[in-house]
């Protein structure tokens, strides 16, 4: 009887230390996950504040506050998802190269104001910030592109669902402006508007050139992937 009572005793003492270790690792795990993020206020502008979070696992999150009709009130915006591998490695490697945001990264010139604009870098080690209009160290002009096309891509996608749900009619020219501004390069992370690019083309209650447009940026974001 004793003996069993010892044994029992013992199997307890060692699941309770493994579950500890396992749930000590895991916090490790969480404190080392590395984090930059890009935050823009810029009064006046559509959305005039979002920020953008990109963990070095590839998970971000853009969270934003801007207008989706002229008439309609400032609504918060969120949305998750994952950033490309190759955009995941050229943010940390710019931010290495920026010499982790320590120290003033604004030009000190006096310029049009372009923005309120903040990098962070956060990992289990360090935590720094810096706030600038305009920079001209060359990492951190990368990171501003960057961040900034994403963020364009992200309000891209949210003004197509908009459109898809309540306004059809007006999907034909966000389309159009979505095709105008990836054709000058300014959009980034493309695959984004996957999902709600597949709707709208194969949705046959809408007008053809809305789904011909969606169609021809579906072929645009696959001839990457045809070409490795």
């Amino acid at each position: 009887m004793g003996f069993e009572f010892m044994r029992c005793r013992l199997a307890v003492a060692v699941f309770t230390f493994l579950l500890c270790s396992a749930s000590f690792s895991q916090q490790t795990l969480q404190k080392d996950v590395a984090t930059v993020t890009f935050t823009c206020d810029f009064p006046g502008s559509n959305p005039d504040h979002y920020f953008l979070s990109v963990a070095d696992d590839g998970a971000a999150s853009y969270d934003s506050t801007g207008k989706l009709t002229k008439d309609s009130d400032d609504d918060p915006y969120r949305f998750d998802f994952v950033v490309s591998e190759k955009t995941r490695v050229r943010i940390f490697a710019l931010a290495v190269q920026a010499k982790y945001f320590e120290g003033q990264i604004d030009s000190g010139k006096k310029l049009a104001v372009m923005g309120k604009k903040t990098l962070t870098y956060k990992d289990s080690r360090r935590s720094t910030a810096a706030t600038y209009n305009y920079s001209s160290i060359s990492a951190v002009q990368d990171l501003t592109r960057i961040f900034q096309s994403i963020a364009m891509t992200l309000e891209s996608q949210r003004r197509l669902e908009y459109a898809f749900r309540y306004q059809k009619l007006a999907l034909d020219d966000e389309l159009k402006t979505v095709e105008e501004e990836n054709s000058r390069g300014s959009l980034g992370e493309l695959d984004i508007l996957t999902p709600v690019l597949q709707k709208i083309s194969a949705d046959s209650s809408l007008v053809n050139v809305a789904r011909a447009r969606a169609q021809r940026l579906l072929a645009v974001m696959k001839k990457p992937e045809q070409a490795k």
